[in-house]
């Protein structure tokens, strides 16, 4: 949860962050799911 909320993401996996690089760079961590929410690439 911690990472998430570092990248923009609420506890439902949507973004709510403001900056644009920010979502383009989002594929590193996280695949775009259904509904324009993001699920992790991995767990580690």
């Amino acid at each position: 949860q911690n990472i998430s909320g570092e990248h923009g993401l609420d506890s439902n996996g949507v973004y709510n962050g403001t900056s644009e690089l920010q979502l383009e760079r989002m594929s590193v961590y996280f695949n775009e799911a259904s509904g324009n929410k993001y699920v992790p690439r991995a767990v580690l």
